[in-house]
């Protein structure tokens, strides 16, 4: 699920922000660059792990900053595909179950990766899965906050980043899709709530 992934990159250290230690100045714009965001086909970066280099600094005429360049690596949330995880129900909608890890909440469980048979209660906005016992029939209810185990089938990146100096298009860059999702299913014995399985 946790990945350590290799950057590079020029850091620029402004003369106000140094504080005595380049290390960890630089520990400190990295985190602040880099953690919490989605780097195309990497995954969610989450903290700084180590630098595993760093070039001396320079400063550019006219730049009163120190420029660096880093080698470092990054604890990275990018769950393998087929990998089986536990997370929370975040809501349900008639197009399927939306899952939340508690830092990532972009997991959606589509409809037809339920378990069968599953309807869909509009007054509750919950899925039931309507599990047959031996002719004995049990409306089991996915309700928010419940413990869900899935497994990943797929993972979406989408490039979010404007590309055009168009104000327009700038704008629907940035509000359409989010930069990486994933795509999973519940739909196998022993995956779904937590509870359906106890003492089995």
């Amino acid at each position: 699920m946790f990945i350590l992934t290799s950057f590079k990159d020029i850091i620029r250290t402004p003369p106000e922000r140094f504080n005595g230690d380049l290390t960890s100045t630089i520990c400190q714009f990295l985190n602040e660059k880099f953690a919490n965001k989605v780097v195309a086909n990497v995954g969610l970066c989450v903290c700084l792990f180590d630098i595993e280099s760093m070039d001396d600094s320079y400063i550019f005429p006219g730049d009163g900053g120190a420029h660096t360049k880093v080698e470092f690596r990054f604890v990275v949330f990018r769950p393998f595909i087929e990998e089986i995880i536990v997370g929370k129900v975040k809501n349900c909608s008639k197009e399927g179950v939306h899952v939340t890890l508690g830092f990532f909440d972009d997991i959606f469980i589509p409809a037809d990766s339920l378990q069968h048979p599953s309807r869909f209660e509009e007054a509750e906005q919950v899925w039931v899965w309507e599990y047959d016992n031996n002719g004995e029939k049990h409306d089991l209810f996915m309700d928010p906050g419940e413990s869900i185990r899935f497994r990943v089938t797929s993972e979406t990146f989408i490039e979010t980043s404007p590309i055009s100096n168009d104000a327009d298009l700038q704008k629907e860059k940035a509000t359409t899709g989010t930069p990486y999702s994933i795509t999973a299913t519940i739909n196998e014995p022993g995956l779904g709530l937590l509870s359906w399985w106890e003492g089995s």
